[in-house]
């Protein structure tokens, strides 16, 4: 059997020339089938990215954080941000913005090409739960729904994914958003944020495009697999943000169990 990565469509002339070279058996059926697959979250018909074969993985005796092996040259990296006005682990900061509109980007690399990355935000009452299932942003749910939270997939050189809030639309319900990373079938993959780095939330005016604050993660464990990146919330009226940063080991579903939306 020959592995292989399908990372751009197939034309017929290509298909006959690596069956004929490589001597695998593939025919138009079964490459629509793989493209279909790597293609399920953004449907389009190109990448970015180049998917390699993932590395062994090795846990550091005296960190505990897990490290990548693994030739991963040819995973595609960002170029992390100026991080101007950066907050600790823990740290609540007022928000000041010129207008109701917030921008929060998103960033982060990995050493293992198997991870599958993407944030979420849930919209949370004063109970900690969410206002509503359709109070659940993120990429299969791209907008809140009264459009005041809007998700976007952009894969810039130092952004990867970004939430646009129009804090004067927004439900009067929501108190908070809690922004959580997470790595899609982590569980069945046996994967962990050990194999991420450089994993980063930038809170931005985007009238400005002034950063008002910003958040490094600098702990990376290989027990857990999902990340309370930061929440923005209301405090006697006026927006703050407070850097999480806390590692829990639980997949999107458990995560949706735990903030109330109801998953069929």
């Amino acid at each position: 059997m020959y592995s292989m990565n399908v990372t751009k469509p197939m034309g017929a002339d290509q298909l006959e020339n690596l069956n004929r070279k490589k001597g695998v058996v593939l025919n138009s059926e079964n490459v629509d089938i793989l493209n279909t697959s790597y293609y399920k979250k953004t449907g389009n018909t190109a990448s970015t990215q180049n998917p390699v074969t993932a590395g062994s993985t090795t846990v550091s005796q005296n960190t505990g954080q897990a490290q990548s092996t693994g030739q991963n040259a040819d995973v595609r990296q960002i170029t992390l941000p100026t991080l101007s006005k950066r907050v600790s682990k823990g740290q609540k900061v007022p928000l000041a913005f010129s207008s109701n509109k917030i921008k929060v980007n998103f960033g982060w690399n990995v050493n293992n090409s198997a991870c599958d990355v993407d944030v979420s935000a849930f919209l949370l009452a004063g109970n900690g739960k969410v206002v509503g299932d359709d109070f659940f942003v993120f990429y299969g749910q791209e907008s809140s729904p009264e459009r005041s939270v809007l998700f976007k997939n952009v894969e810039e050189a130092n952004v990867l994914q970004v939430f646009d809030i129009d804090t004067s639309i927004l439900n009067p319900a929501v108190q908070k958003i809690v922004f959580v990373m997470t790595i899609n079938d982590a569980i069945e993959k046996a994967l962990n944020f050990g194999m991420l780095k450089d994993a980063y939330i930038q809170i931005v005016d985007p009238v400005t495009n002034a950063e008002v604050a910003s958040f490094l993660v600098e702990e990376y464990y290989n027990n857990i697999n999902s990340m309370m990146m930061g929440e923005v919330y209301l405090h006697n009226g006026a927006w703050k943000f407070n850097a999480i940063g806390n590692g829990v080991n639980k997949d999107l579903a458990g995560l949706c169990e735990f903030y109330g939306v109801q998953v069929e």
